[in-house]
């Protein structure tokens, strides 16, 4: 008799037991969704909070360049938008690679940009970076392009390029020209004039705009293809003299100065950009906060007022546009180096 209470016993809880197996998981399951959520809500939360605290705006020159003046515009557009702060942060050195690379080892997360342009694209080719341009930086968005303008002391004896040029073939070797990075649109157009004009002029090179305007200003350079915002004051001051700009038409900045085709060099055509990058792997949802900030940094006549007055002109491109932009240049400035025989110094 016990030995069949026992075994009846044993039926019934093994009857009982599936049953109370699904009432447990059917009471857990609400803990199992939470704790789910939980893990994921870090991560999802810090994307919706973006941002939080102050945002890192990593300029690889020295400051006092271009590049601060869009650092200024960035940052007030997001600081305005977001009540962040933006803090510029100048990090020059070896070709602009020590700033981008400090940007490329961030995390992730938005709280660090890197100004990017047609330096990142010309290092891919002329050295190799400890990333790469093309798979380790966001790009976030494009700011601006600019044409670049031939400036030279007013102690140079020169008034226009075919004077310059006079100049060049009657000192072969002896006329200098500043860099702001070697392979940009400082180097590449200098490079571009010799052989255009079949000169020979030597490069001294610079960690920024800033230190070659600073130079030029006291003749210890000859030649400079600046971007406009570095020098407009300084032309409107008569403190450096302005022989030709690139682009198909005259700036609006320099409306008396002639572009290098009316100067019968119709090949110094090189249109360059600004725009905001970050570390690969920043968030779809971040990049386009960002990027829609910029749009609307762009689209404002203010920005429109205060670019025009230095040579810039606003100019937006999307993430997937910037990416196939730098691609573009890519390309572009390795033909150029190619034919130019440019190599970084050893």
């Amino acid at each position: 008799m016990q030995r069949r209470d026992a075994q009846h016993s044993t039926r019934y809880a093994a009857k009982r037991a599936p049953s109370h197996s699904r009432g447990n998981a059917a009471r857990c399951a609400p803990c199992l969704g939470a704790l789910m959520l939980a893990a994921l809500s870090p991560a999802a939360l810090a994307q919706q909070d973006y941002p939080n605290r102050p945002i890192r705006y990593i300029s690889p020159y020295a400051a006092g360049g271009s590049t601060s003046v869009t650092a200024r515009l960035i940052g007030q557009q997001l600081t305005e938008a977001w009540g962040q702060q933006v803090v510029v942060d100048n990090r020059p050195g070896a070709n602009t690679i020590i700033g981008t690379q400090i940007a490329v080892n961030a995390p992730p997360d938005g709280y660090t940009l890197v100004s990017i342009g047609a330096v990142l694209a010309s290092n891919h080719t002329l050295v190799k970076t400890p990333y790469d341009a093309l798979k380790d930086i966001a790009p976030i968005a494009t700011a601006l392009t600019y044409e670049s303008v031939l400036v030279v002391p007013p102690t140079l004896p020169v008034k226009s390029v075919k004077e310059l040029v006079a100049l060049a073939k009657s000192r072969p070797g002896r006329l200098t020209y500043g860099t702001s990075s070697h392979g940009g649109p400082t180097h590449l157009l200098a490079e571009m004039f010799n052989k255009e004009a079949g000169v020979k002029t030597l490069q001294v090179p610079y960690k920024g705009g800033g230190p070659a305007v600073s130079d030029l200003m006291g003749a210890h350079i000859d030649i400079f293809f600046s971007n406009p915002a570095n020098v407009a004051s300084l032309v409107h001051g008569g403190r450096l003299r302005p022989l030709a700009v690139t682009g198909k038409q005259r700036m609006d900045t320099f409306p008396d100065t002639p572009t290098f085709i009316e100067a019968g060099m119709p090949g110094m055509l090189l249109t360059n950009w600004q725009g905001v990058g970050g570390p690969a792997r920043i968030p779809a949802t971040i990049i386009d906060r960002i990027s829609a900030e910029i749009k609307k940094l762009t689209a404002k006549p203010q920005t429109r007022q205060v670019m025009s007055k230095i040579g810039f002109e606003p100019f937006y491109n999307d993430p997937a546009q910037t990416a196939a932009l730098l691609r573009t240049d890519v390309e572009k400035y390795a033909k150029i180096i190619r034919e130019a025989n440019i190599e970084m110094p050893r």
